[in-house]
């Protein structure tokens, strides 16, 4: 802002994007349980794991960060991680997707830029 006092605008974009991004992972991993899941229970299992803790550590990430503490900054970096993971894991196994779910990757990889900016921080420590 002009007075110089710190914007919450990178937070709130970073808090936004990762709720898309949680809802768009959620979304691939249910499709991916589904699809799969009587052919590769394992896998399935293990994309379930990756999303559970991935929306465990966005959501609490999320709420962290809008009430202004530092942790929900680490919280998202961690879910987008996670989310990288699961996309990873699609990749690697070769399940047939729409050519959408190639670009949602950029969604946690934003989360984390949003999140990491100075702005963001200096929104977080000023009182």
């Amino acid at each position: 802002t002009l007075s110089g006092e710190p914007s919450s605008a990178t937070a709130v974009a970073a808090a936004a994007v990762s709720i898309i991004s949680g809802w768009a992972t959620s979304v691939v991993a249910t499709d991916l349980i589904a699809g799969w899941w009587k052919s590769d229970r394992l896998f399935c299992v293990a994309v379930a794991f990756l999303a559970m803790v991935f929306a465990l550590a966005t959501i609490c990430g999320v709420i962290s960060l809008l009430l202004r503490r530092s942790v929900g900054r680490y919280l998202i970096v961690a879910g987008a991680v996670i989310a990288l993971l699961t996309y990873g894991g699609v990749f690697i196994a070769g399940a047939r997707v729409a050519w959408i779910v190639h670009l949602l990757p950029l969604l946690p990889i934003s989360s984390v830029v949003l999140v990491l900016l100075p702005r963001t921080q200096e929104w977080l420590l000023d009182d």
